[in-house]
């Protein structure tokens, strides 16, 4: 008898938090008054506070986050300025040295590579064994 009193507790507490979820979903408000009305709204409107908090905290965050992947992001340009302007200067300076004449934007070497006859040599390879040689032209500028 005791659990079958507590199973209808059970359900009257069930049946009463579903209208009550069906009441802040707007549904179901035929028959509240004037007051009850005031109490949900004023349920909605504290329970909205909360919503409102929580999302004003999440973007806080990632703003916080935002702004410091900014700050890394402009410290790794500065440093590769740095190196930029380090290795134009070594640049800069090869050229007056080896006397090379180029353009101040280029970095780079041409390389073309291309087969060539090979050079005789004294080795224990057997005369069937061919041989290729490769030859490799670098011209700076």
């Amino acid at each position: 008898m005791i659990w079958q009193r507590e199973a209808v507790q059970l359900r009257q507490q069930l049946e009463y938090l579903q209208q009550s979820h069906r009441q802040l979903l707007g549904e179901e408000l035929f028959g509240l008054n004037v007051n009850d009305l005031q109490n949900l709204e004023a349920q909605l409107e504290r329970s909205l506070k909360g919503v409102r908090t929580k999302k004003e905290q999440a973007l806080t965050i990632e703003v916080k986050e935002l702004h410091h992947k900014g700050s890394l992001v402009a410290h790794e340009n500065e440093e590769l300025h740095k190196k930029l302007d380090l290795l134009l200067q070594e640049q800069a300076e090869l050229k007056k040295v080896y006397g090379l004449h180029c353009n101040n934007n280029e970095l780079h070497a041409h390389v073309s590579l291309q087969l060539s006859q090979p050079q005789p040599q004294k080795n224990y390879l057997p005369t069937e064994t061919m041989i290729l040689g490769l030859q490799l032209n670098s011209k700076t500028c």
